[in-house]
């Protein structure tokens, strides 16, 4: 809805249609959540539970009620499904496979990119505030004083090598659980800073988005269809022009994803 001035009067003007969540499209929604989450076989909460059976009262001593180690669970369980239901799991169990090391990586991975999703912050705050406060500990069975900052740095170099095949996964899982398509894609660039020392073969200076020319950059593009669904990215050095990154990403998609009639949106910069 907008509003929209006739005369001396402003009235509702309806914009678009956007329908409605009918039995049918409830009936298809809940489909696609069980298939997420990998119970597809299973009957719903309701017929589970619902026996048909009235409920009973309990007197509860309100002031012999206390709360101990809360922990946030809602949120970490959702993370946990949509890492299984992407068979994140399976690939970095293939990909980093357990060796001597005392929690697996691809539980550690799955710690960060839990995280991510719910609480976006610092690998110190991940390790010393989040992670002690959430209920992944006991999804996981990982012991707080098991992950620490050097660890979860150490679970980042261990994926870099593997990017191509985390992005080729990922797009394949995507085209699986949803109805996507590649005639349409949506490309940009951003930059971020660095502060203190860094890596002098790709950090430069050049344009700063973030009005810090004093700091060296880096460039980071990223492709994603017209639903939001990310396909890649990439690194290019802080002083290279947007301009530039574009022949090699359209020629990164069209090797995954065939020569078409391709339609690529950026903005007015390129």
């Amino acid at each position: 809805m907008r509003s929209v001035r006739r005369g001396r009067k402003v009235i509702q003007e309806t914009v678009a249609q956007l329908g409605e969540l009918d039995a049918e499209g409830r009936a298809r929604a809940t489909s696609l959540a069980r298939e997420i989450c990998g119970r597809a076989a299973e009957r719903s909460q309701g017929a589970l539970f619902d026996d048909g059976s009235t409920a009973e009262a309990i007197k509860v001593r309100l002031d012999a009620v206390r709360l101990e180690r809360s922990r946030s669970f809602g949120s970490v369980w959702l993370g946990r499904q949509l890492w299984q239901a992407l068979r994140l799991d399976e690939l970095f169990e293939a990909l980093l496979p357990r060796g001597r090391e005392s929690v697996a990586w691809a539980d550690v991975i799955s710690i960060l990119v839990i995280g991510r999703l719910c609480e976006p912050s610092s690998e110190l705050h991940v390790a010393e505030q989040w992670y002690r406060t959430s209920a992944l500990e006991d999804l996981l069975g990982v012991a707080p004083q098991q992950l620490y900052e050097e660890r979860l740095y150490r679970a980042l170099d261990r994926l870099l090598p593997h990017k191509e095949a985390i992005e080729a996964h990922l797009v394949k899982r995507f085209g699986e659980l949803f109805d996507l398509d590649y005639d349409l894609l949506l490309y940009d660039v951003t930059s971020t800073y660095f502060e203190g020392v860094a890596d002098p073969a790709i950090a430069k200076r050049g344009y700063s988005r973030d009005h810090r020319p004093d700091c060296v950059q880096v460039n980071i593009a990223l492709v994603v269809t017209r639903d939001g669904m990310p396909l890649g990215y990439e690194i290019f050095p802080g002083n290279t022009t947007d301009v530039t990154t574009v022949e090699q990403i359209v020629s990164g998609m069209e090797a995954r994803f065939g020569k078409a009639n391709r339609v690529w949106v950026m903005d007015r910069g390129w």
